[in-house]
């Protein structure tokens, strides 16, 4: 994992979890945009002007269960920037250890469809992401 950028915290919902009572796999991509979001909207994102960066690749492993109730914050990086995609790596922490951990790429496109360069102050923002000050929002419930 990169030096994250950005640090949210948050709390796990009772809607974030299985029948077990701890997380559903699938929650782990909704708060990794979550923080992907609040990032980029301390580099001045405004959703009107960059358009549509769908997801090109996702990858999570599980280390540790979380379970309703559970505080933590997810702490995320840039990891690669290249003209039209960017990386982000983050990490999942409660109490101190780590629970979740990945990556996912996002592609910016026009709107055509096709791969576009990034806006010029998100690119340099992102470029900078990981050497940045860290920017910290609490979500917690």
């Amino acid at each position: 994992m990169v030096a994250p950028a950005h640090v949210e915290h948050m709390r796990v919902a009772w809607a974030d979890t299985d029948a077990s009572g701890r997380i559903h796999w699938s929650v782990i991509f909704r708060w990794a945009e979550a923080a992907e979001h609040a990032f980029l909207h301390t580099l001045g994102w405004q959703p009107s002007e960059v358009g549509s960066y769908p997801r090109r690749s996702t990858e999570a492993e599980y280390h540790r269960p979380l379970r309703f109730g559970q505080r933590f914050e997810l702490r995320i990086g840039v990891e690669r920037v290249g003209t039209s995609s960017v990386t982000f790596g983050w990490t999942v922490i409660s109490d101190g250890q780590t629970c979740v951990s990945g990556r996912h790429t996002v592609v910016h496109i026009d709107g055509n469809g096709r791969p576009a360069p990034w806006p010029d102050h998100l690119r340099a923002g992102l470029v900078d992401g990981d050497r940045s000050s860290l920017h910290s929002v609490d979500q917690r419930g």
